[in-house]
């Protein structure tokens, strides 16, 4: 598969944005850092590359294949509160998803997340953050974002016993600029979670990424079982994910059937 130079670049530059962070590896257990990236918001410095194929789009059967570039990065504000940035940068493969639409590659449209945490677990061990989310319209080809302007609120809450940990991380986005011969977007992100981790850092998780398009009335709804395992490259820890998802709703010109996902996670404890 031939990847463009600005594919390249950009997985080029992520990298060595966090490059930094290897010299300063805690002496945490595999364990604990998978644990760490069963919560969304952990004080952890993660770089996901995550890569979905699925297929059955529309009449022609098209398919698309995605690599998320998923950046997480914790800020201290003071001793309470945390702000951490959660950005979601696809890049796309696809062919014939809108009927007989041919082939497009590049880049998809841009989320931004921003979570303000409390630094401690509140009452009972719950885990919480909330704040803005952005759609900024990176598309390069039309057939491969909205072409709109985006913004909305963010929460994610969950909490952590022993192997366990489970919750839900949810947005509504509503679009208010962009180009005006394309469809509003009013849409609501759901994405209940379980997942279990093993003392020897292999980590099992279900969840759905349903989306409800209030625009067009229509559910999507992703379920995904993955099995990931941390391991280390030298000090550099390293998580490795598999996993298949089932498309159990989704539009008429929405995918179909099975979906298979695989991710490389390359983490920096400070």
């Amino acid at each position: 598969m031939r990847v463009s130079p600005t594919a390249a670049a950009l997985v080029a530059s992520t990298l060595t944005v966090f490059s930094w962070g290897h010299s300063a590896l805690a002496q945490e257990s595999s364990s604990d850092l998978a644990k760490k990236l069963s919560n969304p918001i952990a004080s952890l410095i993660s770089v996901p590359f995550q890569f979905n194929y699925d297929s059955g789009y529309g009449p022609a059967d098209g398919n698309r294949q995605v690599l998320n570039i998923q950046p997480v990065i914790p800020f201290s504000l003071n001793e309470d509160w945390n702000l951490i940035s959660r950005t979601i940068t696809p890049v796309i493969w696809q062919n014939d998803i809108a009927g007989a639409s041919g082939h497009q590659f590049g880049l998809g449209d841009t989320t931004q997340s921003l979570f303000f945490s409390p630094k401690q677990p509140g009452s009972g061990g719950l885990i919480w953050g909330a704040g803005p989310a952005f759609l900024l319209p990176m598309a390069t080809d039309e057939l491969l974002g909205s072409g709109k302007w985006g913004v909305g609120p963010t929460a994610v809450a969950l909490k952590q016993q022993g192997p366990w940990t489970y919750g839900m991380l949810a947005n509504h986005i509503w679009s208010f600029a962009g180009q005006r011969d394309r469809d509003d977007v009013s849409a609501t992100f759901l994405q209940p979670f379980v997942s279990y981790t093993t003392p020897d850092a292999w980590t099992f998780t279900l969840n759905t990424e349903s989306t409800y398009d209030w625009e067009h009335n229509d559910w999507s709804v992703p379920l995904n079982l993955q099995v990931s395992k941390l391991v280390k490259f030298g000090k550099q820890p390293v998580s490795l994910t598999a996993g298949a998802r089932y498309w159990a709703k989704s539009p008429d010109s929405g995918p179909d059937g099975w979906g298979v996902r695989v991710a490389v996670t390359f983490l920096f404890p400070k």
